[in-house]
């Protein structure tokens, strides 16, 4: 480069740390030994020659760090670096660096940069914090991992299986010689049920039957299972959701492994498992409250490991699920058996699965049948009981009264249905409200069918009903995403005069709406945001692309949420959903940006596609 190249060279690097603590004269050095590269996005990734390691200073555009795997480290964007760490450490290159938009990379060779780091304690003590730092950062994607892995890494593989036809003698004997505590019933190639320890004692010896009598008739049958590629975390929520200690694992229908509460416990990493475990072993309130205390923790080391947002919530709402359906246990324990049968239901955000920081309680009970006075009396005590519980527990009464002790929202399955009759039949701005919560609903305690009939009624209702739809798609037009004019962002003061982007409402609460919109049109019974859009984009209903983006700015804009409250936790304050842009990098705030205009264009899709012809 000739002077007038170098000139906005240094200018450049003078703003940049620890450039800016170089002396000039090696400030020259550095810009005179620089190379420039180009690099656009449609190349995919930086090439990086290990048999030449440099330092990449980014001078534009915007690039990821991604382990071999894909996992995300880190994200850069104008002034910062990569490539440091093989020459620090001297280990070979693994890591690839995504290019997200069109950019120039100052390239600084491995000689020079030595000379910089000799002559500047500053310049080299920074360039090893930020080693450290990379290493960290390694070490939290590989507890995510960990957190995240399948539980097909956990199975009984070949798991011991037996016919149906078979003697329960001959069961026994089975499971006497290999030392199992279950086995699979098959029928063919197709799991048909499981027979455990559990069912020989209370079904055949305690029922006084005979070792000759069939496995099949005193089996579990059809029991809980799940697909073997699925997370060690949705085993967790399965077995903790139906109290089962066995779970069969499928692959295209047919049993390949079974995974135990055993083989679960032994992985000390699953920390949420062993809190639910805690919270299945408490006996009264107060010991609930206690272990109810360590939920801040289990949020924070989720946030430290970079887990994803659907992951998180749905993690957290599986303990708020084990803590519910312990307070129904216990409260059932003191009342006395229920009058009739019921399932407690969980709506808004724990009805989704995606529950954060400052959650509230949103809930209701379904009963089987029109309470008389004694069972009316029953239930009112055990809601009151366990909404009380739930407070103390750390999730707060509901502002708007939607729990199951208001009696408004304990009722008989036909006044659930006609609730919900009313609601589509007329909805006004109060219905629409409420759609907006009762609409995502998913049962944590009680017979599925009881709440089937519900559900199934409620999509009927709402499936291709082009009035209610529109209305619902209306109202979720009301609020827009957090961009004005010239791409600036439009600031709210929260309770405490704060301004800043409300990511929850301005931003996830938008996304729910529209794949609220989606599902309940298509009749769709999911509930979970995510699987609501895959779903959506599985039927037709939304292309592809728009589903995926979409999808991305949910995650995205839940990531950078949870990403504020630890940082707000960490730091003492209260944990809000304001984010101030001052707090960010440029390039969060570009990917917000983005991520904001996906939900605006998701917006204008919802009014194309429900409001038209009206």
């Amino acid at each position: 480069m000739d002077a007038t190249e170098l000139q906005p060279v240094l200018e450049f690097l003078g703003r940049q740390v620890p450039f800016d603590a170089l002396s000039r004269e090696a400030l020259a050095l550095c810009c005179r030994s620089l190379v420039i590269g180009y690099y656009a996005k449609a190349s995919g990734y930086v090439a990086m020659d290990a048999s030449r390691p440099r330092l990449h200073l980014v001078r534009s555009g915007a690039f990821e760090v991604r382990t071999p795997e894909g996992e995300l480290i880190d994200r850069l964007g104008e002034g910062d670096c990569f490539g440091f760490s093989s020459m620090l450490s001297g280990e070979e290159i693994v890591n690839r660096v995504v290019i997200l938009e069109d950019g120039l990379v100052y390239h600084l060779d491995a000689d020079t940069f030595d000379v910089l780091r000799r002559q500047s304690r500053e310049f080299d003590r920074f360039f090893n914090r930020m080693f450290a730092q990379r290493l960290r950062n390694q070490g939290r994607y590989r507890a995510k991992e960990l957190a995240t892995s399948r539980i097909c890494a956990l199975m009984t593989a070949t798991p011991m299986s037996i016919d149906g036809q078979a003697s329960v003698t001959a069961a026994a004997q089975l499971m006497q010689q290999h030392r199992i505590s279950s086995l699979l019933v098959t029928d063919g190639l197709a799991l048909s049920g499981i027979l455990t320890d559990r069912d020989l004692r209370n079904r055949v010896l305690a029922a006084g039957l005979d070792g000759g009598v069939a496995v099949h008739r005193v089996m579990t049958p059809r029991p809980v299972s799940l697909q073997a590629n699925a997370s060690v975390f949705e085993a967790m929520q399965l077995m903790s959701e139906h109290n089962i200690h066995h779970l069969p694992l499928l692959e295209q229908g047919r049993p390949v492994g079974i995974v135990t509460s055993t083989d679960l416990l032994r992985r000390q990493s699953c920390q949420p498992l062993l809190l639910i475990g805690e919270i299945e072993r408490q006996t009264d309130l107060p010991g609930l409250v206690q272990v109810s205390k360590q939920l801040p923790l289990l949020l924070q080391n989720l946030i430290g490991a970079d887990t994803r947002a659907e992951e998180v919530g749905r993690i957290l709402t599986s303990v708020t699920d084990a803590l519910t359906r312990r307070l129904l246990l216990l409260n059932q324990a003191l009342l006395g058996e229920p009058p009739m049968a019921y399932c407690w239901l969980a709506f808004g955000s724990q009805g989704r699965q995606d529950q954060a920081a400052c959650s509230d309680q949103d809930n209701g009970l379904l009963l089987a049948e029109e309470p008389d006075a004694e069972a009316l009396g029953y239930f009112s005590a055990l809601s009151r009981a366990v909404c009380e519980g739930l407070s103390l527990c750390g999730f707060p009464l509901c502002p708007g009264n939607i729990m199951a002790q208001n009696p408004d929202w304990c009722l008989s399955l036909t006044r659930w249905q006609q609730q919900f009759v009313q609601w589509v039949a007329t909805p006004d701005p109060g219905a629409l409200l409420h759609a907006s919560i009762f609409f995502d609903m998913r049962p944590v305690f009680g017979p599925a069918s009881l709440f089937a009939a519900l559900q199934d009624k409620v999509l009927a209702d709402t499936r291709k009903n082009a009035l209610f739809l529109a209305a619902l798609a209306g109202n979720a037009l009301q609020t827009s995403a957090p961009l004005g004019f010239f791409r600036t962002w439009v600031l709210e003061r929260d309770g405490r005069e704060i301004k800043g982007i409300d990511l929850k409402h301005r931003g996830n609460a938008l996304i729910n709406d529209i794949a609220r919109v989606y599902a309940l049109a298509a009749g769709i019974k999911e509930v979970n945001t995510a699987q609501r859009i895959r779903a959506v984009m599985a039927l037709g209903e939304l292309n592809r692309q728009d589903a995926l983006n979409l999808a991305d700015a949910q995650e995205f804009i839940a990531h950078r949420r949870l990403a504020n409250q630890g940082a707000q936790f960490t730091a003492g304050q209260p944990m809000s959903n304001y984010l101030k842009p001052a707090d960010v990098s440029s390039l969060v705030r570009h990917q917000l940006r983005d991520a904001f205009r996906v939900v605006h264009e998701a917006q204008d899709g919802l009014r194309m596609t429900f409001l038209r012809r009206f």
